[in-house]
Formats: structure tokens, C-alpha cells, sequence
């Protein structure tokens, strides 16, 4: 128990520790090469402090070198003496050398001071990587340099001063003054066709002021540095300036931010707060565990536009129209340009609502607009639904009607109002009301439409011939919504057409008759002699029982033929009532049998061929057969009235699901002006006939058989086509 206690100890002793190490601040040594209260050093130092007192994830540690006043050798050396002392027990995580002397200190007593530290420099002159790797260095060091612009920022005084006619420029001879000399004069060739220019870093400041007191209007002024004097007194940044400003009558530019509100005009300066910002982004990647080798160190100095107002104002110059980022100093309480971020995002914000709300105006008129159009649409619709005669209905998922017309209210022999709400178990009896429902259901399953014809049995004991045409709707946001229904009553239309198959029929008679006339006349002439061989055989006393018999067997044969053709003829002129399942052979056997005699007589040869022995039809049987003897009798007439043919072909066979009869002559084609008009009602080449017959032969294959008849011409040749179903849909 005791062991158990002290694991928990332990563990927790190191858990905490750990956190602790997570949580520790950071100990951070930032190095100045200058001293406080240059301005230069001042800015950096508040960009850091702010930094790290702002987040409380690091202590700062700040000296200053203050090589501007002495930077020898020896200095540097009780310099490492002084902060060996002062750093000894110090376990700092990371050096910040800021300017080119603290930078070498660092690298100089890298070994002895700072062992293992990561470095991060930053303001660094005339700054050559090599120097990094020959201390081997990189491995520890990144940071950023500082590069003046000098060619861009003579390039902006010739853009403010395009009569400029000498460049005066003030220097020192401080480590940093000759290496801006350096660079000033790399560049000065490029212009010496643009300008003369003076460059001084040899003289006392008495004599700087007494060259600049009275220059010409066409010379400007680009002050680079002066901390110390030919004479050798010091100088602060602000001091040496600010005694030039108040003598010379000529605008002054400068290089770096921290002369801006002194006395220069502007220019492209070296930020001092860029330059802490570039570089506190490199500590906290260090400080989160990047390796400082692998932070690429930052050789394009972050410098930027800034301009002081009131020098601007002093010699009437303005900002040229390209630069549109920049910084302004001492210009005068604006509200538009203290908060013009914020004015323009008010106009944005204020602009973008009043667009909306013209938009939001326009879009309740068209609203408006747009629901009385639907309204009145809506009325238009409900007035035109009711005008139709056709009864309409929609459901909805329970099959409850939701809506109709005022044609099927009628049909029901109710209101409207009594309809809505009620399902078809309220009107039709349940057997009939449960089969429809389950239909419906599948039909809202499968998402599809259907069209089937129906006999509907109505409450006041009438029954109508109705043709049902559903189809599901879905509702605005795709769901299914119900079941619309379109009746139509065809109860007259199937009686008229039942009279003008019937009246086809009756003009089928002629032929008919006809055909009976022959049918019957072999019989009756076989009948008059069996008569005359009896009348023979009496009087010659040769009849008995047996050739009485005889007699009379041959005379019943004859009398059943001839009852057989009354048979045919009674049953072709019976209408079918319902569809039944018939072979297509027999029914062609039946017709030839009526017609044949008549074909024969014609000298008509008429062939007849079946590829199956059995051809089903699912049909009505006698108006099939009335197709078939009208296509044949017409092909028998065009025969006998034209006489160029003598040939009637019958082709039978079955094709997967239907019935196939092609029935053909060679008696010349069909005209090719009249071919698209022999199935309407009533259009006929006969003299005397009635235009009825192959309309109905349509009516009957299509409309009632749900198949297709067709004619085409082939040479001089017709052929009629029939498809037909051949089992129950």
C-alpha cells in the first residue's frame, strides 16, 4: 500500500513538473548596439514590450552597447567581461541582437556568453550572409535586414521635384555613415545627367548650417546621418537635424522613420517598429520549437512610404498619385481619415441596406404582383376546371379527395363541399373502393401515370363507360403529394362506334348476300336432283327404305351446309361484348369460308400461309373478322373493277407478345395523294360507297384491340398490316 502511495507521489511530482516546463515563461535577451533614447532603439524595444507584456509568455531582458558614443575592440571586450558577470546563472532561451555591432558581439562571444542560443537579429547594414556561416552561426541564427532604398527614394524626390537641379546630402562617418556612402555612391551614377549633387560628412556643424542657410529653389536636401561632427561633438538624432531644419529654407528627406517629425519631409524610410514586427514573428516560431536553420532570414527590408504633414505643407508639396499606401504624420484631426476604414464601411454598410431594401421593395411588389397574378390565375384555373366536362380529382397519400370539379360532383350526385375530405370507400362499394385504392398505391410506389378504361357503377343504379387517366403529382419541394385523376365519359362514344361497326357491317350486306347467294347455290342444285332421282326412282317402283334413306342423308348434308353458312352470316352480324383469346387462322378460315366462294368465282387466286400452327389473338373476335373480310373484299374489288391483278396473299404468324397478318394484292398501289386518307370516316374512291369500312377496321384494331393497323405501297402492290395483342394485358 505504502509503495502504491509513493508511485502516485512520484507520478504526480513529474506530471507536475512537466506542465510546469509547458507552461514556463520563456527568457528572451534583447541586445542594442545604441543606447535608450534613441529613437531608433526606443521604437524597437516598444514593439518587443508590448509584445511579450501583452501575451505573458516570456520575460524580457533589455541592454544597451551604446556604440554610438565607443566602439572599440577593448569596449568590446569589457563589454563580454561586464555581461559574463551579469548573465552568469541566467538560463536565457533566445538573443536578440538588434544593429550591426550587437550582432557581431553576439556572434564573436557566441560560444562563451550564449552557447546553443538561437539568435535572431534584426537592422542589420550591408548585411553578407557568408559572415553568418564562417562564425558557423546558421545553424542558430536568422533575422532581418535593413536595406535602404537609396535609388527609390532619390527616384521619389525627382518625382516630387522634376526641376531638380543639386542633391545635397548630409552624412557622418560613423561605421553606419560609411556604409550608407557605400550604397549613395553605387547609385549617384545613374543620375549624373539628371542633377549635380554635394555630398558632406567632413564638416563642423557651424559650417553645415551656414551651407544650407540661403540654397536655390531647385535644391533639396537627403540627410542620411549626423551623430558626430567634423569638430567632434555628439549629436542626438533630433538635435543635429532640428538645428539644420531651423536655418535651411530648402525641403529635407530622409532614410529611416525615427527623423520623421523632426524635420524631413519623408521618403521611403527603414522602419524601426517593421523591422521589430518582422523579426518578434521569427522569435515565436522559435519559441514554439522551429529550428531557426530552417526560418529563411528576411533580405528584403521592410521599408515604407511616410510623410510628415505640416512639411508638406511648409513647401506646398503633394504625395504623388501612385503611391496609395502610406503613412502620414502631424496632419490635422480628420474625421474621415482618422476613421475612414471605418466612414467607408459605413457608406459600404449603409449602401448594401439600401440596396437590399430596394430590393427588398422591388421584391414585395413583384410579390404583390406576382400573388395576384397567382390568385387571379388560381381563380382562372378553378373557373376553367369546372367549365371542363370532364371529370377531374386529386388526392392526396391517404386517398382522401382534396379537391375536384363540378363534373365529377355531379357524376357522384354531390356538392363539391360534400366531396372534399371523403375517400372513394364513402361513394362506391367496398370491394370496388379497396381494388382502386390498391391500384392507387402502387401507382404512388412506382411514381407513374396510367390509363385503363373502367365501367363505373354510380349510387342511383346508372353505370357509364369511363376512361381513367392518373398521373402522381408532386408537391413545391419534390415530395409526393397525391394522385391526380382525369376521367372521361366514352359510354355514347362506345355506342356510336358499336352502330357504325354495326353500320359497316350492314354495308357489308351487299357482299354478304352475295357470298350466301353462292354459298347457297351448289347445295340447291344438288338438292334438285336428288328431287329428280327420287321422282325417277318412284315411278320406275326402285324406291325402298334404303335408298329413301339415302336420299334423304345426302338431301341433310346439303341443308346443314347450307345452315352453316346462315350460322356464319347471323354471328358475323352479332356484335362481341367482351375481349376473349381467339386463333387469327380460324377466324381467317371462318371469313374464307363466308367469302371465298366469291374470290373463286372472281378468278381471284387467294393464298393463305401460317408459320404457327396456332396464331392467338386476345380481342373481340367478330369485329376482327369483320377487318379481315373488308381488307379482303376491298382487294377482290380493286381486282375485278381494275383488272391488272388476280392475286390476294394472306401472311399469318406470331411476334413475341402479338398477332402478325399481312394481307396484300396485286392490283396497283394507292395513290400517293390520297394513301394518308383511306382510314378517315367517310372518304371513299367507290361509287357508291360508304367511307366507313377501313375507318372502322382502325376504330377496331386500335382504338378497341389496342393494336396497329397500316397500308403501304410496294411496286404496284398493297399491303395491309395488322398487329394485334396476343394474351390479356
Amino acid at each position: 500500500m505504502g509503495i502504491v502511495f509513493i508511485k502516485i507521489i512520484v507520478s504526480l511530482f513529474f506530471s507536475i513538473v512537466t506542465l510546469y516546463a509547458q507552461v514556463k515563461p520563456k527568457d528572451i535577451l534583447l541586445i542594442h548596439s545604441y543606447h535608450r533614447g534613441y529613437k531608433w532603439s526606443d521604437d524597437i524595444s516598444k514593439v518587443f514590450e508590448n509584445r511579450f507584456e501583452k501575451h505573458g509568455d516570456a520575460y524580457l531582458t533589455t541592454v544597451y552597447m551604446d556604440t554610438k558614443q565607443v566602439a572599440t575592440p577593448l569596449y568590446f571586450d569589457r563589454l563580454f567581461d561586464l555581461y559574463d558577470e551579469k548573465f552568469k546563472g541566467r538560463g536565457f532561451d533566445l538573443v536578440v541582437a538588434v544593429d550591426n555591432n550587437a550582432l557581431e558581439f553576439v556572434m564573436r562571444y557566441h560560444e562563451h556568453l550564449f552557447k546553443d542560443l538561437p539568435v535572431v537579429f534584426l537592422g542589420i547594414n550591408n548585411f553578407d550572409e557568408a559572415m553568418i556561416y564562417e562564425n558557423n552561426m546558421r545553424s542558430f541564427t536568422t533575422g532581418v535586414v535593413e536595406k535602404i532604398d537609396i535609388k527609390k527614394n532619390i527616384d521619389l524626390i525627382l518625382k516630387i521635384h522634376p526641376d531638380l537641379k543639386k542633391l545635397m546630402i548630409i552624412n557622418d562617418r560613423s561605421r553606419t555613415g560609411y556604409a550608407m556612402k557605400r550604397d549613395i555612391f553605387k547609385v549617384l551614377p545613374e543620375y549624373k545627367d539628371r542633377f549635380k549633387f554635394e555630398y558632406i560628412d567632413n564638416m563642423s556643424i557651424k559650417n553645415i548650417k551656414e551651407k544650407v542657410r540661403n540654397l536655390p529653389h531647385n535644391t533639396v536636401i537627403l540627410w542620411v546621418l549626423l551623430f558626430k561632427d567634423k569638430a567632434g561633438k555628439f549629436f542626438t538624432h533630433k538635435e543635429s537635424l532640428r538645428q539644420i531644419r531651423e536655418v535651411t529654407n530648402r525641403p529635407i528627406y530622409g532614410l529611416w522613420d525615427f527623423y520623421l517629425g523632426e524635420g524631413i519631409v519623408g521618403g521611403i524610410l527603414t522602419s524601426a517598429t517593421a523591422q521589430a514586427y518582422s523579426a518578434i514573428k521569427m522569435v515565436n516560431k522559435i519559441l514554439k520549437g522551429a529550428n531557426p536553420r530552417k526560418i529563411p532570414i528576411l533580405k528584403k527590408s521592410p521599408n515604407k512610404y511616410m510623410f510628415d504633414y505640416s512639411e508638406l505643407e511648409k513647401y506646398n508639396i503633394h504625395i504623388p498619385d501612385d503611391i496609395n499606401i502610406y503613412k502620414e504624420i502631424n496632419k490635422p484631426f480628420s474625421f474621415y481619415d482618422e476613421y475612414k476604414h471605418l466612414v467607408w464601411s459605413v457608406i459600404a454598410i449603409l449602401t448594401i441596406i439600401s440596396f437590399i431594401l430596394v430590393l427588398l421593395i422591388i421584391n414585395v411588389n413583384r410579390r404583390k404582383k406576382g400573388e395576384l397574378a397567382l390568385t387571379n390565375q388560381l381563380k382562372f384555373l378553378a373557373v376553367l376546371i369546372d367549365a371542363m366536362p370532364n371529370p377531374i380529382n386529386y388526392k392526396n397519400l391517404n386517398g382522401q379527395y382534396i379537391g375536384c370539379n363540378k363534373a365529377f360532383a355531379d357524376l357522384l350526385g354531390k356538392t363539391k363541399e360534400e366531396v372534399l375530405g371523403k375517400s372513394v370507400f364513402d361513394f362506391f362499394p367496398k370491394e370496388w373502393a379497396k381494388n382502386q385504392r390498391d391500384k392507387d398505391m402502387e401507382l404512388l410506389r412506382k411514381k407513374a401515370t396510367d390509363t385503363f378504361e373502367m365501367t363505373l357503377h354510380l349510387s342511383n343504379g346508372t353505370s357509364r363507360v369511363m376512361t381513367y387517366n392518373k398521373t402522381v403529382y408532386t408537391n413545391i419541394d419534390g415530395k409526393i403529394g397525391g394522385i391526380v385523376t382525369v376521367m372521361d365519359d366514352i359510354t355514347e362514344r362506345n355506342q356510336q362506334k358499336q352502330f357504325l361497326i354495326q353500320q359497316s357491317k350492314l354495308a357489308e350486306m351487299g357482299e354478304m348476300v352475295g357470298a350466301i347467294a353462292h354459298q347457297w347455290n351448289e347445295p340447291l342444285v344438288e338438292l334438285s336432283a336428288i328431287i329428280q332421282d327420287m321422282e325417277f326412282s318412284y315411278s320406275q317402283g326402285e324406291m325402298d327404305k334404303n335408298i329413301m334413306r339415302g336420299f334423304v342423308n345426302e338431301s341433310m348434308v346439303q341443308i346443314q351446309y347450307m345452315s352453316q353458312t346462315h350460322k356464319d352470316f347471323r354471328n358475323f352480324l352479332k356484335p362481341s361484348n367482351k375481349k376473349v383469346l381467339f386463333c387469327a387462322k380460324k377466324a381467317l378460315d371462318e371469313v374464307l369460308e363466308i367469302i371465298g366462294k366469291q374470290v373463286f368465282y372472281a378468278h381471284i387466286k387467294l393464298s393463305l400461309t401460317c408459320k404457327d400452327d396456332i396464331v392467338p389473338v386476345f380481342g373481340y373476335e367478330n369485329e376482327f373478322k369483320q377487318v379481315l373480310l373488308n381488307i379482303i373484299n376491298n382487294a377482290k374489288t380493286k381486282i375485278t373493277s381494275t383488272k391488272k391483278g388476280k392475286n390476294i396473299s394472306i401472311h399469318v404468324e406470331s411476334k413475341k407478345d402479338e398477332a402478325f397478318i399481312k394481307i396484300s394484292d396485286d392490283a396497283g398501289a394507292i395513290e400517293s395523294n390520297i394513301i394518308d386518307f383511306i382510314f378517315d370516316p367517310y372518304f371513299t374512291t367507290k361509287k357508291n360507297g360508304t367511307g366507313l369500312g377501313l375507318y372502322m377496321a382502325k376504330v377496331i384494331i386500335e382504338d378497341k384491340m389496342n393494336g396497329k393497323l397500316s397500308v403501304y405501297n410496294y411496286f404496284d402492290s398493297v399491303s395491309f398490316n395488322i398487329l394485334v395483342p396476343s394474351k390479356e394485358e
